[in-house]
This record gives structure tokens, C-alpha cells and sequence, in this order.
């Protein structure tokens, strides 16, 4: 099984790019963030002209998310429970005797900001929200875009964002409390200590300096986890004629 990971940047721009990976890639799981479309306007048909089934949680012009899958989703969660949020940020559903949590977190902006505020309430709500999950299901993939470098070797300019957004010490801790709660950075285990990005920004050539960071993470539980032994940031999809900034991630649980 292979499931996957894209912060798309508007799924309406993207659209055609998604379908064509999909197809290429052959996924069985896909989770979206940054759709940047309202609820009724997600392009149901299209995937499903690929077999696909969708749950999704659309918001005008900002976040947005959604699973994509082969299989029936049941159990559908849209928002965390425990936390009253205007915002498109979660969205969880149980596919066969897996539960896939899909998450666009909090940028924060800056570490001096409410938007950073309401990023550390978001972070605790959802080490809330995921305390319940791991009671209910064994096996679970919490995956999408975090916005947190966990640690240098996640970021290529390290001493440059040092301390600064998405790479602070307060949000590094947040990814740790998440890791405790009994979750393996799929991606980093597998990669061990490979400097490896799924995000660039567009400005300064930073993509074709490969001046990036991974922020897109894929976690999983033990049980998972043992049997996870492939992962793939995709770079082509990011090398694409207007692409999203970020790269497809994917993980193949055997």
C-alpha cells in the first residue's frame, strides 16, 4: 500500500498535475492540503474517473483538505473534535482497518504574532484530538504538511533560520510531543541522516539550489511503521511547469 502526502497550493490550479501523478504513481492513499476550494466545488468526478473514492473539507480561497483513496472511507472526521476552528485544517477517515489523519498545520508567520499563538493552541488541541485516535484504532497515519523543520538536518540553510519560523524551538518540541505519543517519522527513519527537502520556496531560485526544508511528514505507528521499509519524495512533480512549492512525499507499507 502506498500512501501519500501534497500540499497542492490550490488543487484548482493543480488538478491536472495531481490526476496524472496518481496515475503514474499508482498511490492507493493521497492526502491533500491547501486545496483553496470551497466544499461544493471539489472535483469529485475526476477521481472518480480513476477509481478513486474522496473525503474532503474544502474553504474558500485558503487551506482545505482532503483523502483520496482506492478503498471505502468510513468514519469520516472533519475538524478536531476538542477544538473549535474556522479554518480547513483536519480531516480523518478509516480506510479497511486503518485510520489516515490528514493535517495542513499552522504556518504561524512569526513567533511574535497571534498567528503563532493560535499555532501552539492548534499543536495542543491536536496532541489532544490524536490521544482519543490512538485509544480508538491501532493503526494510524497521521501525514500532511506540518509546517516544522524537526531539526537542522531538516532545513539547508540551518544557522540562517535558526530560532525562526518552523524551525523555533517551541515547534520543534511540538513535533517531539507528537513523536512521543507513540509515532515514527516514517520519512526520516528510513532516510537516516540524508539531507532531503519537501518544500522549496518560489523566490531566489530556491528549488534549483535546492535551498529547502521538509516540513511534509508522514508519522506512523508501530505496527505500521515495521512494515514500512520504501519512501520517495518525489522532486519531479516540484520540477513541474507551474508547480506547488511543495513535493509529493510517499511511504510503501508492505
Amino acid at each position: 500500500m502506498k500512501i501519500a502526502t501534497w500540499n497542492v497550493n490550490s488543487l484548482k490550479v493543480r488538478l491536472p498535475q495531481v490526476l496524472a501523478w496518481l496515475d503514474e504513481q499508482q498511490a492507493d492513499i493521497l492526502a491533500l492540503q491547501e486545496l483553496k476550494l470551497e466544499h461544493d466545488k471539489f472535483p469529485i468526478e475526476a477521481f472518480a474517473d480513476l477509481g478513486f473514492q474522496a473525503a474532503w473539507l474544502g474553504q474558500k480561497t485558503y487551506n482545505g483538505v482532503a483523502i483520496i483513496s482506492k478503498k471505502p472511507l468510513a468514519n469520516v472526521q472533519c475538524n478536531m473534535p476538542n477544538f473549535a476552528d474556522p479554518q480547513s485544517r483536519f480531516i480523518a477517515a478509516t480506510i479497511d482497518d486503518i485510520r489516515v489523519i490528514c493535517v495542513y498545520c499552522v504556518n504561524g508567520e512569526r513567533l511574535e504574532s497571534d498567528k503563532f499563538q493560535y499555532k501552539q493552541q492548534w499543536f495542543n488541541a491536536l496532541s489532544g484530538c490524536l490521544k482519543q485516535e490512538l485509544a480508538q484504532y491501532q493503526n494510524v497515519v497521521l501525514l500532511g504538511d506540518f509546517n516544522i523543520a524537526p531539526d537542522d538536518i531538516d532545513v539547508a540553510e540551518a544557522e540562517k533560520h535558526a530560532g525562526k519560523i518552523l524551525c523555533s524551538n517551541e515547534e520543534r518540541q511540538w513535533f517531539q510531543n507528537l513523536l512521543a505519543l507513540g509515532f515514527t517519522d516514517a520519512v526520516r527513519f528510513l532516510a537516516k541522516d540524508e539531507k532531503i527537502y519537501s518544500w522549496w520556496d518560489y523566490r531566489m531560485n530556491a528549488f534549483r539550489r535546492n535551498l529547502g526544508m521538509r516540513i511534509d511528514h508522514i508519522l506512523l505507528t508501530p505496527n505500521l511503521m515495521q512494515k514500512t521499509m520504501k519512501y520517495q519524495i518525489d522532486k519531479t512533480a516540484r520540477a513541474a511547469e507551474r508547480p506547488s512549492d511543495h513535493a509529493p512525499v510517499w511511504v510503501e507499507i508492505q
